[in-house]
């Protein structure tokens, strides 16, 4: 599955990149919402993680323009830190299909991430 991560702390990028890698993903890794906006539209990725709180866009500017241009093709994982409930309910509204409050376990988001993998072949 190819995978775009967009997370601009370079510490929990590195450590997802990490895992998906080891669990077999092809990984895209961007730093800020800008550079994943235009990664999506070059790359085309199965799945997208995203941070909440970026610089130049937000996660939910992401969510927005993936549901906007490709409807629910792309499945969204949201990473927001405690104390976000407010924006992460309008993260569901906006689309998002998953959130996961960090710290998390790199296990549960492997879980998660299969899920969709599960989902997406179910429904081909």
């Amino acid at each position: 599955m190819r995978i775009l991560v967009a997370e601009d702390d370079d510490l929990m990028l590195k450590t997802l990149e990490f895992r998906l890698k080891k669990d077999g993903h092809e990984v895209i890794i961007t730093h800020d919402g800008r550079e994943a906006l235009e990664k999506i539209e070059s790359c085309m990725p199965d799945l997208i993680i995203t941070d909440i709180m970026m610089p130049y866009s937000s996660g939910l500017e992401i969510i927005s323009a993936v549901r906007q241009k490709y409807a629910n093709r792309i499945p969204i994982i949201m990473l927001s830190g405690m104390g976000q409930e407010d924006v992460v309910l309008e993260a569901f509204q906006l689309g998002a299909d998953d959130y996961i409050t960090k710290p998390f376990s790199p296990n549960e988001l492997s879980v998660r991430i299969k899920r969709f993998g599960l989902i997406k072949v179910g429904h081909s």
